[in-house]
């Protein structure tokens, strides 16, 4: 059993303390392994221990190597995440787009959205993106109630009128 080893970027004593002063959970458990590594305990106990695979211990230590106290934590607070689909410019101009009614007269619908994206974007673009897009967008479109074909507009009025002379 070959035991893992640490280089000499803390002593065992800092490795303590930057585990016991983290309130980054996920770093708090990575300080707590190298503590514990720097004790010089097996990586089989330490994984008993914090419940961490053998695999992510090794990753853990060989991050700590190369990278040193920096190293340590979780590293996708550091990601940014993908490039949003729509630059600020398109996404103003979707806004100005969204004001107008759409080619065929009808109202702005996720498949619609991700055809105008396609255009602009010049590749395809799945419907539930022209959805979200308009959910990130806030858009709603307002149409009246529909009517009801046979509907009787005088017999309503006199409905109305019949009803506010009981109040």
């Amino acid at each position: 059993m070959k035991r893992l080893k640490l280089s000499n970027h803390l002593a065992v004593d800092e490795l303590e303390l930057r585990y016991r002063q983290a309130s980054d959970p996920v770093a708090r458990s990575h300080w707590q392994i190298l503590w514990l590594l720097g004790q010089g305990r097996l990586s089989e106990e330490i994984a008993s221990v914090t419940g961490y695979s053998l695999t992510w211990i090794r990753t853990i230590v060989r991050r700590y190597n190369t990278q040193g106290p920096t190293g340590v934590g979780d590293q996708r607070h550091h990601n940014p995440g993908q490039a949003p689909l729509l630059s600020p410019a398109l996404r103003a101009e979707l806004e100005q787009a969204l004001e107008q009614p759409t080619r065929d007269g009808g109202l702005w619908t996720g498949p619609k959205v991700a055809r105008w994206m396609s255009e602009k974007l010049g590749r395809k673009v799945h419907s539930p993106r022209g959805w979200e897009m308009l959910q990130q967008l806030n858009y709603r479109s307002y149409v009246p109630r529909p009517r009801h074909a046979k509907a009787d507009a005088a017999a309503q009025e006199q409905f109305k009128k019949s009803r506010s002379t009981k109040r």
